[in-house]
């Protein structure tokens, strides 16, 4: 049984990125979809689909190099965990690496980076920080 699964999503990207494999497969959930979704807006990785299957849908996560092949995720870490959630306020957020990466937090507007929290002034979960 898997007791977090973001963390066993960030882990595949990870790992698959450290190893330049082009795309990574996970279950799906609308939570994973919505960190995707906000990877794939920031530009961190390439693209990302949904595949309907029996008796679950999986995510599909295709990444994201540079032209000489280096890596466009450098890092990748959960900051909310099951034992211990992690909430910032709207003043509270800072800019991670002077802008250069992001927080993926959740919403009540939905899952969005730090940018975009910022300027909708609303905040919430940290769930994890790609740099």
């Amino acid at each position: 049984m898997l007791n977090d699964p973001i963390a066993d999503m960030l882990t595949r990207i990870r790992n698959a990125n450290r190893i330049s494999r082009n795309k990574v497969t996970m279950p799906a959930s609308r939570l994973k979809v919505g960190i995707a979704e906000v990877l794939m807006q920031e530009g961190f990785i390439e693209k990302y689909s949904v595949v309907e299957g029996s008796p679950a849908s999986t995510l599909e996560i295709a990444l994201k190099y540079g032209p000489d092949g280096e890596q466009v995720v450098r890092s990748i870490d959960r900051i909310s965990k099951p034992g211990c959630r992690r909430y910032m306020g709207a003043k509270e957020i800072r800019p991670v690496l002077n802008g250069l990466g992001i927080y993926v937090i959740s919403t009540p507007k939905g899952v969005i980076s730090d940018r975009t929290a910022r300027a909708q002034n609303v905040g919430g979960e940290i769930l994890c920080k790609v740099c």
